[in-house]
């Protein structure tokens, strides 16, 4: 199976920007954010070689990865892995809105 091009959408980068950005000014240092950006990354690079790692999720051709307390929201394509958006699990669920 060849790999898959990993393709972030500008609201995943913006997602993934504000949650390492909220725990750079909570922790005063960079260290856990540079740490959970590892973590993530990681995650996703995973898709490329296992595009079908993640769950189903009620929104049709939406899959989602667990990362810690993190969901990665993502679409298969023949040739790419487009990751949608990032979601922090414990924040309020009613402020997600659905991937598309």
């Amino acid at each position: 199976m060849a790999k898959r091009k990993i393709v972030w959408s500008s609201k995943a980068k913006f997602d993934l920007l504000k949650i390492l950005e909220y725990f750079y000014i909570r922790n005063g240092s960079k260290t856990y954010s540079v740490k959970l950006n590892s973590k993530i990354r990681r995650a996703v690079r995973l898709l490329s070689n296992h595009p079908f790692l993640g769950l189903q999720s009620d929104v049709e051709n939406v899959r989602v990865l667990v990362e810690g307390d993190y969901v990665i929201f993502y679409q298969v394509d023949k040739e790419t892995i487009s990751i949608t958006t990032i979601w922090d699990c414990r924040q309020n669920p009613d402020n997600l809105t659905t991937p598309k």
